[in-house]
């Protein structure tokens, strides 16, 4: 099946999981976050490419070597990758089972997504803006109860050991004090590792 991309970034090292990796990033997104780096995701235009899972595994495999000798492999970002889960599932059963595989997700999509992808995802780096309801819709446009719904589902598989959960804060949408109680509540359901960053904002 052929999906489309706006972009595919080779040897990174240290930001999308362990060793060297490479990030797809998959077009598409539910959100409209509004300082979103990645507007080219909206609208048909931002789409740079189309390929399917064997095309996107002749491309990386070039970069085997690194992906063993480092523990590496490839990060699913977009967007919303999530939103390609049977495309990141056809990948997954192609590629060599020693690349490991990370995926950058709101997770603001439908379960099943990510039921399809969790038995091959060997971390997650979750973004979920705020816990708050009202905070997370005004800045994205939409409500949060997917997300904390997968969240909840993912405690329950005892999976927190695999996330890092993203809590920005975000002028003019959030505060310290609101961001600590979403991570009260992540803590809650049993997440420990948290990537605390404030967002910069985009001059117009």
């Amino acid at each position: 099946m052929k999906v489309p991309f706006f972009a595919v970034s080779r040897h990174r090292l240290a930001v999308d999981g362990t060793g060297v990796t490479t990030l797809a990033c998959l077009h598409g997104c539910p959100l409209r976050c509004k300082y979103c780096i990645n507007r080219q995701c909206w609208d048909h235009s931002g789409i740079r490419r189309t390929m399917d899972e064997t095309e996107l595994l002749s491309e990386t495999m070039v970069d085997d070597l690194y992906f063993k000798a480092t523990g590496g492999g490839i990060c699913f970002g977009g967007g919303e990758p999530l939103l390609h889960s049977a495309f990141i599932d056809a990948f997954c059963r192609l590629r060599p089972k020693d690349w490991n595989i990370y995926l950058e997700t709101s997770l603001h999509v439908a379960r099943h997504h990510l039921e399809q992808v969790a038995p091959w995802v060997h971390h997650y780096y979750v973004d979920i803006k705020d816990m708050d309801a009202e905070v997370y819709r005004q800045y994205t446009g939409s409500d949060n109860r997917q997300v904390v719904d997968n969240l909840q589902w993912l405690a329950r598989q005892q999976m927190q050991h695999m996330v890092t959960i993203r809590l920005p804060l975000i002028t003019g949408y959030n505060t310290e004090s609101g961001r600590m109680a979403s991570r009260r509540q992540l803590e809650a359901m049993g997440f420990r590792d948290f990537d605390l960053f404030d967002y910069i904002i985009p001059i117009e």
